[in-house]
């Protein structure tokens, strides 16, 4: 007997082998089915609710989405590619259980809202997943900041030694991008919590229908207000992907400056064994491999964006089915986003910092010559005039191959008779970090402080 669709009495011949395999979405839509089922029991209630479907009906559909749903959860569920997606599946399967109660589920209701439906619901959840994976983050960054709020490093523009700074204050630099990171998702969530159930395939329905009952079972906000609109758009995956772009390209920069940092060339920090890998030939390498990756899969995040960006930009209302190519870079986007969330916060506490490199290396940089200009602005020189002296004493400094620290008081004075042995208090490491004492300074007692702020926010 042949294999007969939901839809198959209309066409006068079976589906091509090749276009069937071609429009299916089994491959990869299977992970909505929780969600799919969680949808169509708010549906089934709602429709008993109005009279549609009798109580047994609804204990009925009860007890035969949940036996589907542990079937699938133990990877029991047979999925048949005949059937196209999940909701024919399970549909099919869920009449097969219980009879015609299974064949009244779909009143009301099309494959238009129910997947749109699905996703949103799926997406909230994923999104729920990945900030949970963003505070594993920050939590990692405020403790490594914490333990190194006094570790001197320099502070880089032009990936040039520019001022002194604390490690622990760099830390926090990436932990304000993970905090913006989770405001945006958070924004995000919200254009994701409405319902497009009873939109049905466009129109809306000639049911009289209760979207708001079914919004409060699941948990949604709000409904979509306009039943074209509800089943047609994906700004709000859009949305998340821009959001997920825009993580990715954070994490990327955390990843560059690690990759940076482990070179013999800055030595200032060493990363785990387990997250690194070594040469087939070279037998001295430690490669950081995972910080590599994390920066290349920024790269497929971007091209999921532009993916979905594209596969919008031409469509008329309402549903096409273009809009079935939306779920793999979405599905894909998510997993990439947890994964490398996941392995930065495990990655973050391994890192073992060298101290006395990173002190080296903001001496050897002149990152104390903003402090020089600003004792002199201090003493009443205009800064232009300051920026000038200050200049000059590190030409001198450089041709000496020495800090300009090491530049003896009496010469220090040729460049300007304002400089008084009060200076090299002014010239130290130390010196200039306590000098940028205010609200965001690298000073370490304002890092402290700002570590304090950043665990009470997170605990809220």
């Amino acid at each position: 007997m042949t294999q007969t669709t939901a839809w198959s009495g209309r066409f006068s011949e079976p589906v091509d082998a090749r276009v069937k395999r071609y429009t299916a979405s089994i491959p990869f839509d299977w992970r909505l089915a929780p969600f799919d089922i969680q949808g169509s029991l708010a549906h089934a209630a709602m429709l008993e609710k109005i009279g549609v479907l009798t109580a047994q009906d609804l204990a009925d559909i009860r007890r035969g989405l949940g036996e589907i749903l542990a079937d699938f959860e133990a990877g029991r569920f047979q999925w048949n590619l005949d059937d196209e997606d999940i909701h024919f599946n399970i549909e099919r399967d869920l009449t097969r259980r219980i009879g015609d109660a299974g064949k009244r589920l779909h009143t009301g209701r099309s494959r238009n809202d129910q997947v749109a439906t699905d996703v949103r619901l799926w997406l909230r959840a994923s999104i729920d997943g990945i900030q949970t994976q963003i505070q594993r983050a920050r939590s990692a960054l405020i403790d490594l900041a914490e333990q190194h709020a006094d570790t001197v490093m320099p502070g880089f523009t032009h990936l040039q030694a520019a001022q002194p700074v604390t490690f622990g204050h760099h830390l926090m630099a990436w932990q304000a991008m993970l905090v913006r990171d989770a405001e945006r998702l958070a924004d995000c969530r919200r254009r994701v919590n409405r319902l497009p159930l009873g939109a049905a395939a466009l129109a809306g329905t000639s049911y009289p229908i209760d979207r708001e009952f079914v919004a409060g079972l699941l948990g949604f906000e709000g409904v979509c207000d306009n039943s074209l609109d509800a089943v047609s758009d994906r700004d709000f995956a859009i949305e998340f992907l821009a959001a997920g772009a825009l993580i990715m390209t954070h994490l990327s920069r955390m990843a560059e400056e690690m990759v940076l940092w482990m070179t013999p060339r800055f030595g200032f920090i060493d990363l785990a064994d387990r997250f690194c890998t070594g040469s087939s030939i070279m037998p001295q390498k430690k490669n950081p491999d995972v910080p590599e990756l994390m920066r290349g899969k920024t790269g497929r995040m971007n091209g999921h964006l532009i993916a979905l960006l594209t596969l919008m930009k031409g469509q008329p209302l309402a549903y096409n089915k273009d809009n079935q190519e939306d779920k793999e870079p979405l599905f894909d986007a998510v997993d990439t986003l947890i994964d490398t969330l996941a392995i930065f916060a495990d990655m973050i506490p391994g890192i073992r910092v060298k101290a006395e490199r990173m002190r080296q290396a903001a001496i050897e940089g002149f990152t104390t010559a903003t402090d020089l200009a600003d004792y002199l602005v201090k003493k009443g020189l205009p800064f232009r005039e300051a920026h000038e002296v200050v200049a000059r004493a590190v030409a001198a400094a450089e041709k000496k191959d020495c800090d300009l620290a090491d530049l003896a008081l009496a010469e220090l004075q040729t460049f300007s008779a304002l400089i008084s042995d009060d200076v090299y208090a002014v010239l130290t490491l130390e010196g200039s970090l306590a000098a940028r004492d205010h609200l965001g300074g690298t000073a370490p007692n304002q890092v402290r402080a700002a570590i304090v702020r950043a665990r009470t926010a997170l605990k809220g």
